[in-house]
């Protein structure tokens, strides 16, 4: 699992940072890309990666803002032209199958394959074999939404060393086991598969926040996450601004990392006044909240390793 950031800027494009959206790349075997909002410019980030747009099954949009959703049609389109003919689901706040729909109409723009909206309401979203998606309100000048994503636990693997001093033949025998099922040997000694497979391993959880200020919902999206993703708008001196503009600074964002015991925070939706050395001193504001703090770029890849539990100790 990795996530991919396309644009980490703030309200309208800048020099160095496009507006919002990023990839939570799932390089298990569902080898899929889900997008998290699609500001202006998207598709032009992605093709500076190796992401293709066919990969991309789902579109989560956190609030209605342009920057955030202003790139989503062209992204649509430009899947159709690139050989997407898989379905595609859009989660967002209420408003947006309208407006990709007008979008499409307007432009008499056909796609070569079925979308399907979700309108957001706080609670589960998701729920597969593989990951559960929860999304609750966050604290914005419109209906915005944070997103929290929970991998579910891995099978343990076959202990290979314990099914071969059993005296079980290389063979079938041994995906038999794999799978846990009871297998019969020669000798007439049953073996059952449970009894040789380690223990499960924990998935990993990513929180995905859109714009918002101080909340107490941001708490239970964020509680223990792997990686923690943040605005980070504004500096610990406009925390006035910022509560004004309904946008989080760098230190809050960095005691809620803190609160919520998360390992990583991630923090972008950088605003155009942070440049440079400036963009370094938000950072280094978190830093003296929650150490493992980090202001990101665009087209910068973060992979969300496995956590080992011993790893805790």
């Amino acid at each position: 699992m990795e996530i991919l950031f396309l644009g980490t800027g703030a309200g309208s494009p800048a020099r160095s940072r496009n507006v919002s959206s990023l990839a939570l790349k799932l390089l298990d075997e569902r080898n899929e890309v889900w997008l998290f909002d699609c500001g202006e410019g998207t598709q032009h980030q992605i093709l500076r990666t190796t992401i293709r747009p066919r990969k991309v099954s789902k579109i989560f949009i956190t609030h209605l803002h342009g920057d955030h959703i202003f790139g989503l049609p062209g992204f649509l389109a430009s899947r159709a032209n690139q050989g997407g003919a898989d379905e595609l689901t859009i989660y967002g706040p209420r408003g947006i199958e309208d407006y990709v729909r007008t979008s499409l109409r307007v432009t008499q723009t056909h796609l070569a394959y079925k979308l399907r909206f979700v309108e957001l309401k706080p609670g589960v979203v998701l729920d597969d074999k593989t990951f559960r998606v929860t999304a609750d309100h966050l604290d914005h000048r419109i209906e915005a939404f944070g997103f929290r994503v929970e991998e579910k636990p891995h099978a343990g693997e076959l202990l290979v060393d314990k099914v071969r001093a059993a005296g079980v033949p290389f063979g079938p025998l041994f995906g038999q086991l794999k799978a846990g099922k009871t297998i019969t040997l020669e000798d007439g000694r049953e073996l059952n598969g449970q009894d040789f497979i380690g223990a499960a391993q924990p998935g990993r959880t990513v929180a995905i926040f859109g714009d918002t200020r101080q909340t107490p919902r941001e708490l239970p999206l964020a509680e223990g996450a792997d990686v923690l993703v943040h605005e980070s708008t504004f500096g610990v001196d406009e925390a006035k601004l910022a509560h004004q503009y309904y946008h989080s600074t760098s230190v809050q964002a960095a005691k809620l990392a803190k609160k919520a015991g998360v390992k990583k925070l991630l923090l972008n939706h950088i605003s155009a006044r942070y440049v440079g050395k400036l963009a370094k001193d938000l950072q280094y504001q978190a830093r003296g909240i929650f150490r493992n703090s980090t202001v990101v770029g665009d087209l910068q890849e973060i992979e969300i390793p496995f956590v080992k539990e011993t790893d805790h100790d």
